[in-house]
């Protein structure tokens, strides 16, 4: 009885564990996809950032409350800049452990930051070379680069000025300006406040990096503890730019919300006392705190942004829907639809041409060159037989040249003696034969004479032949070479531009000239920040500093990003990589900083100038 009761025990605690598992693979399901919609949708309308209005985020808290990591869904490429850990444990196994919460941790932190840092930087290197243009190419940019609603007012405010002020277009260029200037500021203000939050965060990692290497588990709670008061400096600094911009914006739409982030729960701040559902509930408000400054700049960034392709280039996509229409109507009107046979005799056309162009300069010819290089054999059999019929008349001129010589002579000749000499001989006789052509015609040597020239006329008629069908065979390749040189061309073409559509040039992970010349331009970019960034320390300008150094990660982060796979490919990623965490390293001397940069020039492929100028 005892082991039935024992039995039936464990038989309901395996059905309860059962569907508790099953009860938590839902939550976290439910959890996922709930982010996953949330960051789509916030990619297209810009939420509120009032939680109680927004049934996704009342999902979201509500399964961050059951005490389980919230699943955040990576929106980042692969490659990031390493955290900077000791550089004998980079490559250790045992660093990116199954059970330790920490690189997870601050690997999200580090992605969603450069991500914001890479949209920022993107929007303000498309500001900046704008208010350093000419006046009129800003007011170009205010009346037919801003979409077509943009166009309209614009051009509403230009006469309605003109009429009242009569100065309109002064005003339209300081207002270009402003309107210019202040998307300038308000993103340079939040890439300085991030690019702070990224540098302190760095150097705090490597400040305990030893002890994350030791025992992450150990020291997690103090990194989680400074990482919120981290959060807080970052909800100060953006909190008085929020300030600032309440009173001096003038931003359509302007958000009037400012970034408040979720307290971490009061736990003890010794680290070794903290739970384990203390250390959950800390990195849930880290999660938190992510997905509220995820969704602040995304809604400050999409405010100040540039405009988008379709936007600037509005004007060129109306003007190719008009044209794109009146070709519509075009080839409606020579349809079936309209009772016309012309799209169907231009498209049999275009066929045959298609298929005669693809017959003379592709099969043709390549038939041609097959036929030449595969049927050497047959050509060169019947190529012998041709000489062997020139040497038959070359033997029977030498016959009878001999017999010629031995008559006239009256002596026999050698065998060997050479035609030229024995028709030396022939021309002699043939000359004093002609003082009296008639009677040595009839009983002379006149009439053997002429036909010993006959013979030798039909060898050397034999001999050019046979000479020009020789010159001829041996140019049939270059005959079909020319033959096929337009196919050659086209497809010359639709290989140059497959080319450089694979290259991707347009990026530095690309690999073209162009994508080689940006990584160069990322090294000096580096370069720059760390030299800006030890005149900053040199001048006693922390804060200053620290924005450079955030700054000088991100563009690490994208040199890292850049030359991985070409680095890989080539064997070198090994060195790069520890050369490009050493670059990161904030207590390595700038001077040796910058052997390294030196180095990385002048040693590694992919990053050396481009043989061939562009």
């Amino acid at each position: 009885m005892e082991l039935d009761e024992y039995r039936r025990k464990n038989e309901d605690e395996e059905e309860e564990e059962e569907d508790e598992t099953e009860t938590n693979k839902h939550k976290r399901l439910l959890s996922f996809y709930s982010h996953y919609l949330r960051n789509r949708l916030a990619t297209l309308i810009p939420f509120s950032f009032d939680d109680s209005s927004n049934f996704l985020s009342r999902i979201s808290n509500l399964l961050v409350q059951t005490g389980r990591r919230v699943a955040f869904p990576r929106r980042r490429r692969k490659a990031c800049l390493p955290l900077p850990l000791p550089s004998n444990t980079l490559d250790s196994s045992l660093v990116r452990t199954e059970p330790s919460r920490v690189y997870d941790v601050l690997e999200d932190i580090m992605g969603h930051i450069f991500i914001h840092l890479h949209n920022i930087q993107k929007n303000l290197q498309f500001w900046q070379p704008l208010i350093e243009a000419s006046n009129a190419r800003k007011l170009y940019f205010m009346l037919f680069e801003r979409g077509p609603q943009a166009f309209i007012g614009g051009t509403a405010q230009v006469l309605r000025q003109s009429i009242v002020e009569g100065s309109s277009m002064q005003h339209l260029s300081h207002s270009a300006s402003a309107h210019i200037s202040e998307r300038i500021v308000t993103l340079s203000n939040l890439r300085c406040a991030i690019a702070t939050f990224l540098a302190e965060l760095y150097m705090e990692v490597d400040r305990c990096g030893e002890q994350l290497v030791k025992d992450p588990e150990k020291s997690f709670p103090s990194l989680l503890a400074a990482i919120n008061g981290l959060f807080s400096n970052l909800e100060a600094s953006i909190g008085h730019l929020h300030a600032i911009r309440q009173t001096d914006s003038s931003v359509e739409g302007s958000y009037s919300f400012p970034l408040v982030f979720e307290k971490p729960p009061e736990v003890n701040q010794e680290g070794s006392q903290w739970t384990d559902c203390e250390i959950s509930d800390a990195i849930n408000a880290v999660y938190k705190n992510l997905e509220k400054l995820d969704s602040y700049l995304s809604v400050m960034v999409s405010k100040h942004q540039k405009p988008s392709k379709i936007s600037q280039y509005w004007i060129r996509y109306t003007c190719g829907a008009v044209g794109l229409s009146f070709c519509s109507l075009w080839l409606l009107r020579h349809s079936r639809f309209m009772g016309s046979p012309d799209i169907d005799n231009w498209i049999r056309e275009a066929k045959d041409s298609t298929v005669s162009f693809f017959n003379d300069h592709v099969e043709q010819p390549l038939l041609s060159i097959r036929d030449e290089l595969f049927d050497t054999f047959r050509k060169r059999h019947k190529g012998v037989m041709e000489v062997e019929e020139v040497q038959l008349t070359a033997n029977s001129l030498h016959r009878m040249l001999l017999d010629f010589g031995e008559q006239t002579k009256g002596q026999k000749l050698p065998e060997h003696a050479s035609d030229q000499e024995m028709l030396e001989i022939v021309m002699d006789r043939y000359e004093k034969e002609l003082m009296h052509p008639i009677q040595n015609l009839l009983k002379g040597e006149l009439a053997h004479a002429l036909l010993i020239q006959v013979q030798k006329l039909k060898l050397d008629i034999e001999t050019a032949m046979l000479e020009l069908d020789q010159i001829l065979k041996a140019n049939e390749i270059n005959f079909a070479i020319l033959a096929a040189l337009p196919a050659f061309f086209v497809s010359l073409l639709l290989l140059m531009l497959l080319r450089a559509w694979f290259k991707r040039d347009t990026r530095a992970e690309g690999r073209g000239r162009v994508a080689r010349r940006q990584r160069r331009l990322l090294l000096v970019e580096v370069e720059k920040a760390i030299v800006q960034y030890q005149t900053y320390i040199n001048q006693g300008l922390e804060k200053e500093s620290q924005c450079m150094f955030g700054l000088m990660l991100h563009s690490l982060d994208r040199l890292f990003y850049a030359v991985e796979v070409h680095a890989k490919a080539t064997g070198e990623w090994q060195w790069l990589r520890q050369d490009i965490i050493d670059l990161g390293k904030p207590h390595l001397q700038t001077e040796y900083k910058l052997m390294v940069i030196s180095r990385m020039e002048r040693v590694y492929e992919c990053l050396l100038p481009s043989l061939k100028p562009q």
